[in-house]
């Protein structure tokens, strides 16, 4: 399993008279895929998704989203009480980052805005991925509610 954590990289934005430019200028050479993701409405989560091997990079292109992730510690039956180990990340267009999850992590996100738009960028061919694929129940671990601040 990876000891690599989730980390954070920097993109950017940039705006003139013509309007606004977001760009990732360290794009990682690892990524072999992409797709992007919107949900029907708002608040809608999409988890938990995890793979061995297969790293993702997150990259929200408009609006807001919730991404959070947790290091797999049994692929069959994965400790639930692990809520302290979830990394929590809020993802805008207005402030551009790249996340990435290592393998060895579930991953998931809800949307905070209509219209959010995500793209996922993969480290792994779409065949590589459909032999590492697990998934549990959106609430398996439930780290959703809006927390009020």
């Amino acid at each position: 399993m990876s000891e690599i954590e989730p980390k954070l990289i920097q993109a950017g934005m940039a705006a003139d008279d013509r309007g606004f430019i977001q760009f990732v200028n360290t794009m990682p050479e690892d990524v072999k895929r992409f797709y992007i993701v919107s949900n029907h409405k708002s608040h809608f989560v999409r988890a938990w998704h995890a793979h061995k091997n297969e790293g993702k990079y997150v990259y929200v292109i408009s609006g807001v989203a919730k991404v959070c992730c947790v290091k797999i510690d049994d692929w069959d039956v994965p400790d639930r009480k692990e809520t302290a180990m979830i990394h929590k990340y809020i993802l805008t267009d207005n402030s551009p980052l790249l996340l990435y999850i290592p393998p060895g992590y579930a991953n998931g996100f809800m949307n905070l805005k209509e219209n959010t738009k995500i793209m996922f960028m993969s480290t792994s061919t779409l065949e590589e991925s459909k032999n590492d694929d697990y998934r549990y129940e959106a609430k398996y671990w439930d780290p959703w509610e809006v927390e009020e601040r």
